[in-house]
């Protein structure tokens, strides 16, 4: 029975699955087309940076509030 079992599995298997296509992202690397600029950079740190810091900040500032709220 399970030889039986082995060999359906077998079988259907690659039929179950589909075509083998193979997943591949389209990359191209290089040099950038258009220089960032020094401030560009910055602003951009600085808007992620605030991102993901701010609202940590504000719980960890905020944490006894949500302590004692009841």
């Amino acid at each position: 029975m399970s030889g039986l079992l082995r060999t359906v599995a077998s079988r259907a298997t690659p039929v179950l699955r589909g075509p083998a296509v193979p997943l591949r992202a389209n990359l191209h690397s290089g040099p950038a087309k258009e220089k960032i600029g020094t401030v560009e950079t910055i602003i951009g740190l600085t808007v992620f940076s605030a991102t993901i810091l701010g609202p940590s900040g504000w719980i960890l500032a905020h944490l006894e509030d949500y302590k004692n709220k009841q």
